[in-house]
């Protein structure tokens, strides 16, 4: 990007801490608060007060259930989720996710929505992890458990990663980068919900417990307290 397109985009963008003046005379919200199902409730409770009933609902949940979050409107046709991968400037792939009553008319509208971002879209049906996350938790928290059992490096199961099946980031560093935090309350409700393949490895957890989160905290599978990325031993 050149800096005018950098200068042109952000005076695109109005940021409020007021959810009311946000929501004035919007088309489309996309919610993408912390994988927590009564805070996304309470979010849909609340915009549904304040928004037009015309306007359609997206999350960005990684894994929720949709109608259980469009339970808390008077609009479940127009709620939908819109799950956009990681990380987002570099990944094509939105997930689009129907709910029990979401509209063909809403899914069209995502649909066309997301496409205008140049974005390529998939869909699933309503079900814990949806497609994408239920491979990806799996994958990511076997990353963990390599590590764990020292079978190998988090810095070389990246860089497998990469060269071996072509991905634009390892799993490691990609768990860093969403925050292990999210990666634990997916996968532990994906254990709640579909059983001890997806328990999350005890390492996972152990720097979640210590507050290393990873890219957001400094710490995590790596460190970048010194501003580059450097391979921690566990």
């Amino acid at each position: 990007m050149s800096q005018a397109q950098v200068d042109e985009a952000k005076e695109r963008i109005k940021t409020t801490k007021e959810m009311e003046a946000g929501l004035a005379d919007v088309d489309v919200v996309i919610e993408a608060v912390p994988e927590n199902m009564d805070l996304k409730k309470k979010i849909f409770g609340q915009m549904d007060e304040l928004c037009g009933e015309d306007v359609i609902f997206a999350t960005n949940t990684s894994s929720l259930s949709i109608t259980e979050i469009a339970s808390k409107t008077k609009r479940p046709d127009k709620v939908i989720g819109m799950h956009f991968s990681n990380p987002v400037p570099v990944m094509v792939g939105v997930e689009i996710i129907k709910g029990l009553e979401t509209s063909k008319e809403t899914l069209d509208a995502i649909y066309s929505l997301a496409e205008s971002f140049g974005k390529i879209c998939y869909t699933s049906k309503d079900f814990p992890g949806f497609a994408g996350n239920r491979l990806l938790m799996l994958f990511i928290n076997e990353g963990f458990r390599v590590v764990w059992e020292g079978v190998s490096t988090a810095e070389d199961i990246d860089t497998a990663t990469k060269l071996s099946l072509r991905h634009p980031m390892g799993p490691m560093e990609l768990a860093d980068f969403i925050g292990l935090d999210t990666v634990l309350y997916i996968s532990e409700y994906l254990h709640r919900e579909m059983g001890d393949r997806f328990r999350p490895c005890p390492l996972l957890k152990k720097l979640v417990m210590a507050g290393q989160l990873g890219v957001k905290t400094g710490k995590g599978v790596y460190d970048y307290t010194s501003g580059k990325k450097k391979s921690r031993t566990f």
